[in-house]
């Protein structure tokens, strides 16, 4: 299983990018949610992975943030019906709070309102998903597993900070330790923008 990528941005579109690793180009495809955060071509990069293995092929689905790609396997893997194309066509329309609170209230039109998605499938969404949202101290947001090297199970506001950091440039590293030192700074209780911007003045 290939858990992330990490190298240089070599090619990026609305729907996929290429990310070389030692020489080697990887197409991965992305949702909108993470292309439009991603950094200029030519920079470091570091995309967390899903592979689908097919008869015919192995594709990698790639994501910014922890919280896109738990969102994404609980789609592809609870949801009937739902397979990838139409779980980044989800991604691309709604963000991640987004979603869950539109399953969360029952919004059949907001999910129905996604290419792909019509209102039996926006139905089993909502009858599959609804008691599966987990809240994570109130954030909103899926469980997000490791990032950056991270050795434990993070939460989603230290992985989208961590994003917000290599988006600006910062690498990977540098950017996981300056989110984990402006979090113990501020204490557990710190919202994302907070921790961003206790680290963009560490960095500054």
């Amino acid at each position: 299983m290939i858990t992330f990528l990490h190298g240089r941005l070599v090619e990026a579109l609305p729907s996929l990018i290429v990310v070389e690793v030692n020489g080697v180009g990887y197409e991965v495809l992305v949702p909108l949610s993470t292309f439009d955060r991603l950094p200029s071509t030519g920079s470091e990069v570091q995309i967390l992975t899903h592979l689908a293995v097919r008869e015919d092929a192995h594709i990698l689905y790639g994501f910014l943030t922890a919280a896109e790609r738990d969102l994404f396997r609980l789609l592809i893997n609870t949801v009937s019906g739902i397979g990838p194309r139409i779980a980044l066509s989800i991604l691309s329309s709604l963000s991640v709070s987004a979603f869950r609170s539109a399953v969360a209230a029952g919004d059949f039109k907001a999910l129905s309102a996604v290419n792909g998605v019509g209102k039996k499938t926006a139905e089993r969404i909502v009858v599959e998903l609804k008691d599966k949202l987990i809240s994570l101290g109130g954030s909103g947001t899926f469980p997000s597993h490791t990032l950056n090297r991270l050795s434990q199970e993070t939460d989603t506001r230290i992985s989208d900070a961590v994003s917000a950091l290599m988006a600006l440039g910062v690498k990977p590293q540098e950017a996981t330790d300056t989110v984990r030192a402006s979090l113990q700074m501020l204490g557990n209780d710190a919202t994302t923008d907070q921790i961003i911007r206790a680290s963009l003045r560490h960095n500054g």
